[in-house]
C-alpha cells in the first residue's frame, strides 16, 4: 500500500514572514498529519526559513526546482547540494510552468533528475499536457514523451522510492478548472503502467503518482481514491492554511 503524499507547491509567493506565519498558523490546525507524508515548496529565499520552522515535525521540505550542474559559472542558479545541505528531501522538476515560461526541456529535464538523485533527494517529476494537445488526441504520446526522455537512464531498484511522479494537465493549472477523477485515473494508470514496462512490477507498486491541477478541498477526496491517484500537488489552495489542511484530511 503506498503512503500519501500531499505537496504544496507555493511557486512565488510568501516572503520570509508570511512562510513562518502560514507554518505556525498550519502546525496550531495540523500539527498531528497521520499516515500520509506532506511537503511544502516555498520559494527559494524563504526554503531554509520554513525548513527551520518545520523542524522535527513529520512535514517535509521540498525545492520547486534545482539546476543540473553541482557549482560553478551560473548566475541565478542552485544546486542539489544547496538544496541538500538546508534539509530539502523533495524537488519538484518539470514543472508545466518551468517547461512554458522558462524554456526547460525534456532533456534538461532529465538532467536535473540526474542531479537530483546524485545529490539524495527525491525528485517529483511533473508531466501534463495543453489543451490544445487533449483536443487534439495527443495526451498520451506527449507524456509517454516526457516520461521516456526524463526518466532516461534513470536507475530504480531496491525497496526505496527512487522518484515520485505528478501528472498535471497543462489546462487545469490555475485554471479552476480540474481533471474528473475518470479522466485523471486513466491518466495516473497508464503512468503505472508505463513505469511498470520500464522497471517492473515491483516499483511501479512502489513510486507515488500525484494528482496536480486546481486541487482544492472540494475536489480532493474524490480523486483521493482513485486506484491509480497517491497524492496530490497543491498550488493555489496551498497558499491557504485552512485548504491546505482541508486536502491534507481527505487523504486519510
Amino acid at each position: 500500500m503506498r503512503k500519501p503524499f500531499i505537496a504544496g507547491n507555493w511557486k512565488m509567493n510568501n516572503t520570509v514572514e508570511e512562510a513562518l506565519s502560514f507554518v505556525a498558523k498550519l502546525l496550531a490546525e495540523l500539527k498531528a498529519i497521520g499516515n500520509i507524508d506532506v511537503a511544502i515548496a516555498p520559494p527559494f529565499t524563504a526554503l531554509y526559513s520554513t525548513g527551520i520552522a518545520l523542524g522535527e515535525t513529520e512535514y517535509a521540505l521540498a525545492a520547486q526546482n534545482l539546476f543540473y550542474e553541482d557549482s560553478g559559472a551560473f548566475t541565478g542558479e542552485v544546486s542539489g547540494g544547496f538544496l541538500k545541505e538546508i534539509g530539502c528531501k523533495y524537488v519538484i522538476i518539470g514543472h508545466s510552468e518551468r517547461r512554458q515560461l522558462f524554456g526547460e526541456t525534456n532533456e534538461t529535464v532529465n538532467k536535473r533528475m540526474h542531479a537530483a538523485i546524485r545529490h539524495g533527494l527525491i525528485p517529483i517529476l511533473c508531466v501534463g499536457e495543453t489543451l490544445a494537445e487533449r483536443d487534439s488526441g495527443k495526451t498520451w504520446d506527449v507524456i509517454e514523451e516526457q516520461l521516456s526522455v526524463g526518466l532516461k537512464e534513470i536507475a530504480a531498484s531496491g525497496s526505496s522510492e527512487p522518484f515520485i511522479v505528478a501528472y498535471e494537465p497543462v489546462w487545469a493549472i490555475g485554471t479552476g478548472k480540474t481533471a474528473s477523477k475518470e479522466q485523471a485515473q486513466k491518466v495516473h494508470k497508464l503512468i503505472r503502467d508505463f513505469i511498470s514496462s520500464k522497471y517492473g512490477n515491483d516499483i511501479a507498486s512502489k513510486v507515488r503518482i500525484l494528482y496536480g491541477g486546481s486541487v482544492k478541498p472540494s475536489n480532493s477526496r474524490d480523486l483521493l481514491v482513485q486506484p491509480d491517484i497517491d497524492g496530490a500537488l497543491v498550488g493555489g489552495a496551498a497558499l491557504d492554511v485552512m485548504q491546505f489542511a482541508d486536502i491534507i484530511r481527505s487523504a486519510h
